[in-house]
């Protein structure tokens, strides 16, 4: 039934790994040096890296299936649990293994009183990422879930003596475990009507039978706990509370592939379950308005903010709702372009989440009006920052405008004419907000803050710039670099190697081929070949890119700048004010209100996708 012996065995192997360093570590933690504790726990991730690595190449021609036990199907049947490797999962997997690793270097000395819970936790929030990635029973990606979850509530409140860090923890978890409480509903619905629970088992039971309301209500309640891991409108309101008082590496974990996991959580169910049994219409509206309200309010609230963290979470919220525009086209190049730019968008959030760590360890704040020209101007932090702002507005040669590129293309071939600028005014929006910050804290562009400026920002930061290292930085230490230059040569590569664009191609046809997953796994038929298209850098794709960099540009200067123009310059910005203040209301940081928001938001996605289909 496995594509290759050899291979089956990798899957178990990249969610082992991590579970048994983790245990080693935690026993004989205690007895180790802190270099040793260090070392051990990057060894780990990186052997999971390596097995990634290997395992990727292992699914270039189609999928690897393993059963847990032996227990493989027979005419069809089965009681066995499955991991399906295939190279969208598998590149989910490498990307969070590759974010851990970097994470660990990064941390190399941090919190030395920690002993080895810190490690332990990364490598356990691994295991977690790696197995949901590679389910194919929709009851096991839940476990999968709720121990990356577990582990990210920690992480998140790790410094309990900080009471932001444990009030950031606690909205996370409560707000995560009530999107977790309604997946499991919907699950519970799928098998009282099915009797299965398997991804491929569920497809073939529902396909052909008209779609009802158990199974409307199920699709929209188990997409709920993805769409909440992932930080989309209107259950994103747990990220920017639990990102601004993370520890920095960790933030970088959270918005470089956690947040991308549930997008990949959302398609997987819908490709692999709902394809046959939801009519497109329906589903593509609901995951386009999800998609378009977080990037709108994503990328408006990162303008708004001046704490650095926030502002980098409010971006990958942004982005994320770019990520389930272009999945909610429902294609297969949609489904290329939303990868390829999550891997670019991953190398350049992470990076600038590390960099921000750097930020506060040195400089004892993330505020930026508050370190207004404190940062040095031809140090490589600020230069480092500033490129990461560029490509994070689509700057070409890099993975994010390859991606960006992809995702508009697919968009305009499906007749969404309006996705193109919509991409545009987002990134300019979140790569702009990067750049103002970059200009005001390293160069000191703009005007000195007033100070009714300095006393709202400082109520904003109440709490949530406590240091993370034990003394202040002097000096970038070289871990800290290397965590961060290895991150964004990643979202470099991505942008430059040749043929990769026609790579993501293949990965997505195969990601979307219903049938061909069943066949697969429950009756070991292989895989048909495919012939991709070779999908690459577009002239169109390039000036947008350029044009979207060039607006970023214009949001930094006019950001700095904003008191220097003219009335009638400021007043249409001005007139916005009271928008921005209601959003800032909103984000109230009370989980009461964050709930509420949770279940109207489901409320109106079980309206969107439910109401055509019932009608």
């Amino acid at each position: 039934m496995n594509t290759t012996t050899g291979a089956s065995v990798l899957a178990p192997l990249v969610v082992v790994v991590p579970i048994v360093t983790g245990a080693l570590l935690l026993a004989i933690g205690r007895s180790l040096p802190r270099w040793a504790l260090d070392a051990v726990a990057v060894a780990g991730a990186a052997t999971v890296l390596a097995l990634d690595a290997v395992l990727l190449d292992a699914v270039s021609g189609g999928r690897v299936v393993t059963w847990s036990g032996g227990w493989t199907p027979h005419a069809g049947a089965t009681v066995g649990i499955a991991l399906v490797a295939d190279r969208i999962g598998v590149g989910a997997a490498l990307l969070a293994a590759v974010l851990i690793t970097c994470a660990l270097i990064y941390s190399w000395r941090y919190y030395e009183d920690a002993e080895a819970h810190f490690h332990v936790m990364l490598l356990l929030f691994l295991a977690g990422m790696t197995g949901f990635a590679l389910s194919a029973d929709l009851f096991d990606m839940l476990v999968f879930f709720e121990l990356m979850g577990a582990l990210a509530y920690a992480l998140t409140g790790f410094r309990v003596e900080a009471k932001a860090a444990v009030q950031g923890g606690l909205n996370f978890a409560i707000v995560n475990s009530f999107g977790a409480f309604m997946t499991l509903t919907g699950i519970g619905m799928l098998y009282s009507r099915t009797g299965q629970l398997g991804l491929a088992q569920l497809s073939e039971a529902l396909a052909g039978h008209r779609a009802d309301a158990l199974v409307v209500a199920a699709f929209v309640l188990v997409c709920t706990g993805w769409l909440v891991k992932a930080a989309a409108a209107p259950f994103h309101f747990w990220t920017a509370d639990a990102e601004a008082v993370a520890p920095s590496p960790v933030c970088a974990v959270f918005s470089g592939v956690m947040v991308v996991l549930g997008v990949y959580g959302v398609a997987r169910v819908y490709w692999t379950v709902f394809a046959d049994a939801l009519p497109e219409g329906p589903v593509r509206r609901g995951l386009l308005a999800v998609g378009i309200l977080t990037a709108v309010l994503g990328g408006v609230m990162a303008v708004a903010q001046r704490n650095l963290k926030r502002l980098l979470a409010y971006a990958t919220i942004a982005h994320v709702g770019l990520f389930l525009i272009a999945v909610g086209v429902l294609s297969s190049d949609g489904v290329a372009g939303a990868a390829t730019y999550a891997a670019g968008h991953a190398g350049v959030e992470g990076s600038l989440f590390l960099l921000a760590g750097i930020v506060l360890n040195r400089y004892r704040s993330v505020d930026e009006l508050e370190l207004h020209g404190r940062g040095q101007p031809g140090s490589v932090l600020a230069w480092l920052m500033v490129l990461d702002g560029l490509c994070m507005a689509g700057l070409p040669p890099f993975g994010v405008g390859l991606g960006k590129g992809m995702c508009e293309d697919a968009l305009s071939h499906e007749g969404f004419g309006w996705g193109p600028y919509l991409f545009v005014a987002v990134s300019a929006l979140t790569g702009g907000a990067v750049l103002r910050a970059t200009g005001r804290i390293f160069f000191g562009f703009g005007a000195e803050p007033t100070e009714e400026e300095r006393q709202g920002s400082a109520r904003q930061m109440s709490g949530e710039d406590d240091e993370e290292t034990e003394g202040r930085l002097h000096r970038v230490p070289a871990s800290m670099l290397i965590a961060v230059l290895v991150l964004m040569a990643g979202g470099l590569t991505i942008g430059t190697v040749p043929g990769f664009g026609r790579v993501m191609e293949a990965a997505a046809e195969r990601f979307v081929d219903t049938h061909g997953y069943v066949d697969q796994v429950l009756h070991g038929i292989a895989p048909v070949p495919l012939h991709p298209a070779d999908t690459w850098w577009t002239l169109a794709g390039v000036l947008l890119d350029v044009l979207s960099t060039a607006f970023a540009i214009g949001v930094a200067a006019v950001g700095l700048h904003f008191r220097r123009l003219p009335g009638r310059l400021r007043s249409p910005v001005t007139s916005l004010r009271p928008v921005l203040d209601g959003l800032r209301t909103l984000h109230s940081g009370h989980v009461g209100d964050y709930l509420a928001w949770l279940v109207v938001g489901v409320s109106a996605l079980l309206a969107i996708v439910g109401l055509p289909v019932l009608a």
